[in-house]
């Protein structure tokens, strides 16, 4: 994958998750949980943009690997939304659950391979 298309996938992905908590719940949870998923929904997009201008190979794989915790971060932050019924969108909540798995694999091979080839 190119970089230019995993950049568009991460900003679809930060839009997604923009609407998805614009749909939570009005309540204290709903408040809550819409404030930490588009904080670590969004970061992924913003943090892969700095990883290109990476000053050598071990900030470029630093960057990655903080895109990588935000993913899984946002991962756990929707099942946690599903599990405590704060959106009544499940379909989109489904969507932005596999595109996260999706990211977090393609994130974890990356990473992988850059290492592979620092040594």
């Amino acid at each position: 994958m190119n970089k230019q298309v995993l950049e568009d996938r991460l900003i679809d992905f930060a839009a997604l998750i923009i609407n998805v908590a614009n749909n939570f719940e009005k309540n204290y949870a709903g408040n809550h949980l819409a404030s930490q998923i588009i904080r670590s929904g969004t970061s992924p997009a913003l943090n892969y943009g700095e990883a290109q201008s990476a000053e050598s190979k071990k900030d470029f794989i630093h960057k990655m690997g903080i895109c990588l915790k935000e993913l899984r971060e946002s991962f756990v932050c929707l099942k946690i939304i599903e599990k405590a019924n704060l959106t009544s969108d499940i379909e989109k909540l489904t969507i932005v659950k596999k595109e996260a798995n999706e990211l977090i694999s393609i994130f974890v091979s990356s990473i992988k391979t850059s290492k592979a080839g620092s040594d």
